[in-house]
């Protein structure tokens, strides 16, 4: 990594699965450095579940030392029940990037697919695709690992401080800023 680049790592939250993307962004280029997902085992208790997603993104933080992180923030499931866990996950990866002292980024579903592929209401399979393209990746990354590399991608197109504009006083109003 060069002295003017910046590391970001982005984080996709989820219970099962939470996937983890790196990317170096030096100017206007964008270089893939890892991404992965961090699984838990369905059979193990919520506190289990828990300190194996905080003890791998700790590892992968202390791995590749990004500078920056970006997570997304998790939507109202139909179920009440699944949200509550998704959240508890969001909390866990939250906990390991504050805990390492990294400012952390929260960006929607739509702000991500609208910064990667164009349109917030894109498939998964357009937001690999896209994730591939824009990363020069031999492969399509994992659904997870493609939604973490997105999340680090968006901020890297802008997401600090929303492309360098002034955001205080507004607010975002469907992935927009208003």
């Amino acid at each position: 990594m060069s002295p003017t680049s910046l590391r970001i790592l982005g984080i996709d939250p989820g219970l099962r699965s939470t996937g983890f993307g790196v990317v170096d962004k030096s100017g206007n280029a964008l270089v893939y450095v890892a991404s992965g997902c961090i699984k838990t085992d369905a059979e193990g208790t919520l506190p289990q579940r828990i300190k194996t997603i905080l003890d791998g993104l700790v590892e992968i933080i202390a791995t590749y030392q990004p500078r920056q992180a970006a997570v997304e923030i998790v939507f109202v499931n139909v179920n009440p029940q699944s949200t509550l866990l998704l959240g508890q996950a969001r909390g866990a990866a939250i906990s390991a990037l504050v805990t390492a002292g990294l400012p952390v980024a929260e960006y929607t579903a739509l702000q991500v697919k609208q910064a990667v592929v164009g349109h917030g209401k894109a498939a998964k399979e357009q937001v690999q695709q896209m994730v591939a393209r824009l990363l020069k990746l031999p492969g399509i990354p994992s659904a997870d690992a493609a939604d973490a590399l997105a999340c680090a991608i968006a901020h890297a197109h802008g997401g600090q401080g929303m492309g360098g504009l002034a955001t205080a006083g507004r607010r975002v109003r469907n992935g927009r800023l208003i």
